[in-house]
C-alpha cells in the first residue's frame, strides 16, 4: 500500500470536538484515512477567557 500524510488545522470549543470536525471534513474529500496524529494544539484567548482549541493533525490516508 502507498500512504500519503496531509497537514490540517481545525478549531472549536473542545480539543476532541476540532479533532473529530477536522476528521469529518476531511473525509468528505478523502478515501481510506487510516489514521490522526495530534501534532500540536492550542487555545485562543480573549478578555483572559479561552474562546476556543485549535488543532494541528496530521493525516495518513491509503492512496488509490
Amino acid at each position: 500500500a502507498v500512504l500519503k500524510v496531509i497537514e490540517i488545522l481545525a478549531n472549536s470549543e473542545k480539543l476532541e470536538d476540532a479533532t473529530k470536525k477536522a476528521i469529518q471534513h476531511a473525509s468528505k474529500s478523502l478515501k481510506n484515512i487510516r489514521s490522526v496524529y495530534v501534532q500540536d494544539q492550542s487555545a485562543s484567548v480573549k478578555n483572559g477567557e479561552v474562546t476556543d482549541f485549535r488543532v494541528n493533525l496530521k493525516i495518513t490516508f491509503e492512496v488509490e
